[in-house]
């Protein structure tokens, strides 16, 4: 079974796991807290959350023991960090799974390993979605706004997120505007068929560059996890790639398949990606019909998660069916 945080959320903790904001760029966390206090959150930020040194907001156990804080800490509905970062696994031995309360941790890039070890040890919910820096405009894309109300659907609730219409290729920062992300290239879901794609089960996943070290240890285990939280259920993997070359992704899809993730897979679906560099003459797109063929299940690619926004907001453990069709689609959660 899948426990799910609850939905109401006043106040969020703001710690960094992973990296932390430097002091050339506190004005940008300063405007995403502010902007957020007007829409009637307090926040609570932790000492983490200002200070950046060699790869890493602070030495693991420090980190380690902040996060433990908040998380322990009742008043405190969501943890919501500035960004991702290099070295969060640093932290992972220093955590107490068995103490942290269900509530809600959202982000992506490398606190992907924190939202799916926390939902592999204890079976509850995780978001993998926007950062807080992120949230710092005056206005949001449809597609990344809906991050809260994904959060306060609730056990046994159901929602569907579609397609963006428009993506960002690049970063802008010299054109003044009241959102965050230049949204101008035309948004098209692909799949490996070429054709319609309709698959369904439990949401696994984040960003593979990071995630893939979880392999082989206490907190990848994901078949203990699908024994215990969701015995004899489908699995759908949702991953993204922020800067491995072909030739790495695959090595970490098959050591993936070797460790027996994919197990019980019915679908994967791949985001948008800053990196794919070929291996030679080995595409990204071959890759994914050679993984295809391997694990004989659909794949749809250039999905919106991860580095190249907008992206969906997904829950690790809820059950989703994903339907692709004419470069368009849906991901439907439901939170059971």
């Amino acid at each position: 079974m899948i426990r799910y945080p609850a939905t109401t959320i006043k106040k969020i903790g703001v710690t960094a796991p992973s990296s932390g904001v430097g002091s050339e760029q506190h004005n940008l966390l300063k405007q995403a807290i502010a902007r957020q206090e007007q829409n009637g959150f307090t926040f609570v930020t932790g000492d983490t959350t200002w200070t950046q040194n060699l790869a890493k907001s602070a030495p693991a156990k420090k980190r380690a023991d902040e996060l433990m804080e908040m998380m322990t800490d009742p008043t405190i509905d969501l943890i919501l960090p500035p960004w991702g970062g290099e070295l969060l696994i640093e932290i992972l031995e220093y955590l107490d799974f068995s103490k942290m309360q269900p509530k809600w941790i959202l982000g992506y890039s490398d606190l992907s390993v924190l939202l799916l070890a926390f939902t592999l040890k204890t079976g509850i919910a995780t978001a993998h979605g926007t950062n807080l820096i992120d949230l710092r405009g005056e206005q949001s894309d449809e597609t990344t706004g809906r991050w809260l109300s994904i959060l306060q659907t609730g056990a046994k609730g159901s929602v569907a997120q579609s397609s963006s219409t428009l993506y960002q290729k690049e970063w802008n920062h010299s054109v003044p505007s009241p959102v965050v992300f230049h949204l101008s290239e035309p948004t098209v879901w692909k799949t490996v068929s070429g054709g319609e794609e309709n698959f369904s089960g439990r949401l696994l996943g984040g960003c593979i560059d990071v995630i893939r070290h979880l392999i082989g240890t206490s907190f990848g285990d994901v078949q203990s996890f699908k024994k215990e939280h969701i015995p004899g259920e489908p699995v759908v993997w949702y991953l993204e790639n922020c800067e491995l070359p072909v030739a790495d992704l695959k090595r970490s899809l098959t050591q993936m398949k070797y460790a027996g993730w994919f197990d019980h897979c019915t679908g994967i679906i791949f985001g948008r990606s800053p990196a794919n560099e070929p291996a030679q003459e080995y595409t990204v797109e071959k890759m994914y019909e050679d993984l295809a063929e391997e694990l004989d299940i659909p794949i749809a690619y250039d999905i919106d998660l991860g580095h190249v926004p907008p992206q969906i907001t997904f829950i690790n453990g809820a059950y989703a069916e994903v339907r692709v069709a004419n470069g368009k689609g849906t991901v439907t959660q439901q939170f059971i």
